[in-house]
């Protein structure tokens, strides 16, 4: 089981990384836009983004099973 979590923690590190190695000048100029959002449409992107995350990982445990 501590296996399969490190395994899942490197690959977000792996995707996280993917668009800072790719395009840095985009991932400035998102950074800097951020800072423009409200907290409230942040956390529903956060929610969304958490629920489709389980949804993903829902699918793919039975498609492994």
């Amino acid at each position: 089981m501590g296996n399969l979590f490190l395994i899942a923690l490197g690959l977000v590190f792996v995707i996280e990384g993917l668009p800072y190695f790719c395009f840095p000048e985009g991932m400035k100029k998102a950074a800097s836009m951020i800072k423009d959002i409200e907290p409230k449409n942040l956390r529903i992107f956060g929610i969304i983004a958490m629920l489709a995350g389980l949804v993903l990982i829902y699918y793919g445990k039975g498609f492994f099973d």
